[in-house]
């Protein structure tokens, strides 16, 4: 995998796979496998909701996840000019606390 594709968020939700946010450290696994029944969902309280929470936990075996996140990290390499070994750090110089009087 040495090209990750990016995607929005609304472009994720319509392709199953498992998505990782860098900025905010947030996986999401979609996963369209199961079928749950629409007549459950055909009720008063569900309607026009776009999202509803089923369950609390992960469906997700969480070495099984680390595995794949470690892999990732593990194929991807920064892109040039990411990280210059030349370049200064920049130092912050602390000014003297003021003499008490």
């Amino acid at each position: 995998m040495a090209d990750p594709k990016t995607y929005e968020l609304d472009e994720l939700v319509t392709r199953p796979g498992t998505y990782f946010n860098p900025q905010t450290d947030v996986l999401v696994v979609v996963d369209d496998s199961t079928d749950v029944d629409s007549e459950i969902f055909n009720m008063e309280d569900f309607e026009g909701a776009e999202w509803v929470l089923i369950a609390d936990d992960a469906p997700i075996d969480e070495a099984r996840r680390d595995d794949m996140i470690e892999r990732f990290q593990v194929t991807q390499r920064p892109s040039p000019g990411a990280y210059d070994e030349d370049a200064e750090d920049e130092v912050d110089e602390l000014e003297p606390d003021p003499e008490p009087e």
